[in-house]
């Protein structure tokens, strides 16, 4: 008998191959946003390592919504250049292929995380303004340096959504399966939704569906230039991990205003909005995973779970026990882009459930 994890799955008209995949992480080795031969190397050895489902890393909109100078991007041509053929190789191998499209907010103009990650100075050549719903740095007293934010008006809102439908519509010229809007982890869409972060006054400040309107907007544009036989998805920090943020019956409400927008499935990660929720990401572990399972029932739709996923076994369970549609490794795929291979050993699954026959070969004893 098949593995949970290993059983295919459709959605529209994309079918994975198996439930395993790969999540974002930046790379830092983009030029201009301009993939690079390592996101080749990175993302297809991970296709060849037998995962049914590889997003690629946070792509910004546009050169100010990048977190950094390394990070890529999706807003010209040459972007789609750089990235066909990396989304030819993946399919290959029978991946399903996803770009998550994003604006950094208030937390761009930053160094890579291993320049240490501060906002480059102002004074530096290479440093733009970032924005936010407020004025508010992301931690003005922290050691690291965090300069304010511009607030957006309305009319600055707008063309950031006409940046990501324009995104959008290069994903879908690029080759893509899926694409995912990111709402997480503090930046610009997350910034707004959170009441740790977002005290405008205006329509898109207040209660919840207030806060949510930039987010709501956005996806009903996105959604109006992807076409419905392939899958859109919402990144959701599901809980802000945070006194006084938004917890999973708040994200559980949005998950519900996205789905009647034609909203796929759900990415659910958690933490980011504010300095004390920061290391939350990736890190809440015991809890995390299991949050895709609340959000999954309360919305009636698909959900990736994500949160320090290392063990075939734990990644069956969550399949298996319909808490989550697709688990997605960062870290444990980093270390090990066969992980697949070595989790169908384990689970004692016949390794044609990860490369199937019509690729051309098997990874085995010679």
């Amino acid at each position: 008998m098949t593995a949970s994890l290993f059983s295919p799955m459709q959605i529209n008209g994309v079918t994975f191959k198996n439930r395993i995949g790969m999540s974002p992480m930046c790379q830092y080795s983009s030029t201009d946003g301009v993939a690079s031969d390592w996101h080749m190397v990175h993302l297809g050895s991970r296709a060849v390592g037998g995962v049914g489902f590889i997003m690629t890393e946070c792509t910004a909109v546009s050169a100010t919504g990048r977190i950094s100078q390394g990070c890529a991007g999706l807003w010209n041509d040459a972007h789609v250049s750089a990235l066909k053929p990396i989304v030819a190789f993946q399919r290959r191998f029978g991946a399903v292929t996803g770009i998550q499209i994003s604006h950094s907010g208030r937390k761009g103009s930053a160094a890579t995380a291993l320049d240490g990650g501060s906002h480059l100075d102002a004074e530096d050549s290479s440093a733009w303004e970032t924005v936010g719903p407020t004025s508010d740095a992301f931690d003005p007293d922290g050691t690291r340096l965090w300069r304010a934010p511009h607030a957006l008006s309305v009319e600055e809102i707008l063309k950031i959504q006409d940046q990501f439908t324009h995104s959008a519509r290069l994903a879908l010229e690029a080759g893509y399966d899926l694409l995912e809007v990111h709402c997480a982890h503090g930046y610009l869409l997350h910034s707004f939704l959170t009441p740790l972060v977002n005290t405008r006054d205006d329509d898109y400040g207040g209660d919840l569906r207030a806060r949510a309107r930039f987010l709501l907007e956005t996806v009903k544009k996105v959604r109006a230039v992807w076409p419905v036989e392939k899958i859109l998805s919402v990144r959701l920090s599901v809980h802000d991990f945070a006194e006084g943020g938004l917890t999973l019956e708040d994200t559980a409400q949005v998950g519900r205003w996205l789905k009647e927008l034609g909203v796929d499935i759900l990415d659910c990660s958690g933490g980011g909005a504010v300095p004390a929720a920061r290391g939350a990401i990736g890190n809440r572990t015991a809890e995390q995973p299991e949050m895709a399972g609340v959000i999954r029932e309360a919305t009636g739709l698909p959900a990736m779970a994500v949160g320090g996923i290392t063990d075939a076994a734990q990644a069956d369970a969550l399949i298996a026990s319909s808490k989550a549609d697709i688990v997605l490794l960062g870290r444990e795929m980093m270390r090990d882009p066969h992980w697949a291979f070595r989790a169908a050993k384990e689970l004692k699954v016949d390794a044609r459930h990860v490369l199937a026959e019509q690729y051309g070969f098997f990874v085995g004893a010679s």
